[in-house]
């Protein structure tokens, strides 16, 4: 999947969010438990729900889907962790997105 297409698949997240009622966020969990218990091509779907539970996503009808984790940043603030999984339940690619300003 290229960058392009990773994009998307994040601003479709991010949209969604934001049209009509809010939504709720993400799990909570810390950036270094996300960054070193996920392994994109190693890590599958069912390891991360045994980790961290079911969280807010979008399934795509390619049969890919994009899970949202938080990361508490300070001030009330959060760091956005992104999980692209594939077809056959593996993690593809994961993106971080820092928080916004106060």
């Amino acid at each position: 999947m290229t960058r392009t297409r990773l994009a998307a698949l994040v601003a479709a997240l991010a949209l969604g969010a934001c049209a009509g009622t809010p939504a709720p966020p993400g799990v909570q969990v810390s950036a270094e438990r996300l960054q070193h218990a996920i392994i994109p091509g190693s890590t599958t779907k069912a390891q991360l729900l045994a980790a961290f539970g079911p969280t807010k996503s979008v399934v795509f009808d390619s049969g890919y889907e994009a899970w949202l984790y938080q990361s508490p940043a300070g001030g009330g603030r959060f760091a956005e962790f992104v999980v692209l999984i594939d077809p056959a339940g593996t993690v593809a690619k994961t993106r971080t997105r820092a928080p916004g300003p106060p």
